[in-house]
């Protein structure tokens, strides 16, 4: 096939475990992760099912009108989520093909950066009124956020070696989880008690909430300036890349079509993207819809919630360092493993669990094999790649489209089974399935080198051997 390299040039002359750069990529999560935490996990949720409650009089599964159907508050919600990830998976390949023919990760990084904040903030707006275009509102950030990972985890194996991929992935999600958290305690405080902070008029309970959704934007755009200013200036097209008349859009498609004929010689890559597409299916709905389940479901009150939220993300942090170490002592894939078959026993207690300490326990298990597969998951990914590759970011956007059209499928079917049955409990049942199919084609990589080396093999990039010179290192 035809060698894919012309930026080849561009991608080598980043320095390898720059601590300003890294340290600096890293920041990206601690900027970002407001959003899963505030938005999609938190407080948002709460004051989600809270609207549905003011425009129906019930509770917030009840079902409001949108678009001229009646949909149970909680499942629109979902389907929001879905339609969001589908939207980014589609269009996701091609912009991150482009990326990397034009040589501007950064400008896309940026983009879908401001895109997410700004709807975020825009979400200040959200009231019973606007449910319908507060719904739309809610998909351009979610779109915005998962765009905007896609040319952040790119980054991952361009700044760092392979030796350092599992620390730098897990500092990263840890950094996400501390900011995250300060963010959170401080509209927890606004919401609360906004005299603690010096206003002279009290706000309203709504009022502070939807001023805690305007400060999450500020948060991720102000704190984003750091990785912005450190990672790697935009090289722009390189001179010698091919071009044609048709532009950049044509030529975006055909780096995506080299990269898509090298993973046709890449099985390893393929089965690992399988495993990652089944078990992130369940991992991702679970972190979705967890405080919709305990407002709707189990009735907690909204100080339970956060509090639980809190709760599991501080115990991410530990689960993130603790699932690397675990990966370096029996490798990714083993340590995956076990994470997968953790999460499965989560969703079995999830059914029977109740309004009371279980509860608790249950969260504290969540957060801390969240923090340690989702880490492992980026990092794994980042080592299976063919080394020194251009593509980085269309390699990337695979990646991302598996993870958004699982989080489509898994949302959608928890969605739909909670609307046809009427209980959230029957959709954690069906997320096990989910968790079995990942880890038996996870077992399919158990004992294989970490990269691949065919003599067939035409990728871009040559076999590569393990870091300081020794045997290729191994996933299993």
């Amino acid at each position: 096939m035809t060698n894919a390299s012309a930026a080849a040039p561009a991608v080598a002359s980043i320095p390898k475990n720059d601590k300003r750069i890294t340290n600096g990529w890293a920041m990206y999560d601690w900027a970002n992760s407001v959003y899963p935490l505030v938005i999609t996990s938190s407080i948002f949720p709460i004051y989600w099912s809270g609207i549905v409650s003011d425009i129906t009089k019930q509770d917030g599964n009840s079902p409001v009108d949108f678009l001229g159907f009646q949909v149970p508050g909680s499942s629109l919600l979902t389907y929001a989520i879905s339609a969001a990830f589908l939207l980014i998976a589609i269009i996701s390949p091609f912009l991150t093909a482009l990326a990397d023919f034009s040589g501007r990760k950064k400008l896309f990084l940026q983009i879908f950066c401001y895109l997410g904040a700004t709807s975020c903030a825009a979400l200040y707006f959200f009231e019973p009124s606007t449910l319908t275009l507060s719904t739309f509102v809610f998909v351009a950030a979610t779109v915005g956020f998962s765009g905007s990972i896609v040319f952040y985890n790119s980054y991952l194996p361009i700044i760092s070696t392979e030796d350092q991929y599992d620390r730098l992935s897990a500092r990263g999600f840890s950094m996400g989880y501390v900011g995250s958290v300060i963010l959170l305690v401080l509209c927890l405080i606004l919401i609360m008690g906004p005299e603690a902070l010096g206003f002279a008029v009290p706000f309203t309970k709504g009022q502070a909430t939807r001023f805690a959704f305007l400060l999450t934007g500020v948060w991720w755009a102000g704190f984003a300036q750091i990785p912005f200013a450190r990672l790697p200036a935009d090289t722009g097209r390189p001179t010698d890349a091919p071009t044609n008349e048709s532009g950049w859009l044509l030529n975006g498609f055909q780096e995506l079509g080299k990269v898509w004929d090298e993973l046709k010689h890449l099985p390893m890559l393929k089965r690992f993207l399988l495993a990652y597409f089944t078990y992130n299916m369940g991992v991702q709905t679970v972190m979705y819809v967890a405080t919709i389940f305990g407002k709707d479901e189990l009735h907690l009150p909204d100080a339970a919630l956060i509090i639980t939220i809190l709760l599991l993300q501080i115990v991410a942090i530990l689960g993130a360092y603790l699932f690397a170490r675990l990966s370096e002592a029996i490798g990714n894939t083993r340590a995956l493993s076990w994470s997968v078959v953790i999460w499965a026993l989560i969703c079995v207690a999830g059914y029977f669990v109740q309004a009371d300490w279980t509860f608790y326990a249950l969260a504290s298990v969540i957060g801390l094999t969240m923090g340690g597969i989702q880490s492992l998951s980026r990092s794994t990914y980042s080592k299976i790649i063919p080394e020194n590759t251009p593509n980085t970011a269309a390699y990337f956007s695979f990646f991302d489209v598996t993870e958004k059209l699982s989080i489509v499928i898994g949302t959608a079917t928890w969605g739909i089974i909670g609307q046809w049955f009427g209980s959230m409990r029957y959709s954690i049942l069906a997320l096990i399935v989910f968790f079995i199919l990942g880890l038996l084609f996870l077992l399919t990589l158990r004992g294989k080198k970490l990269r691949e080396e065919h003599a067939h093999e035409t990728v871009s990039s040559p076999p590569p051997s393990a870091p300081h010179g020794g045997t290729p290192l191994s996933v299993s």
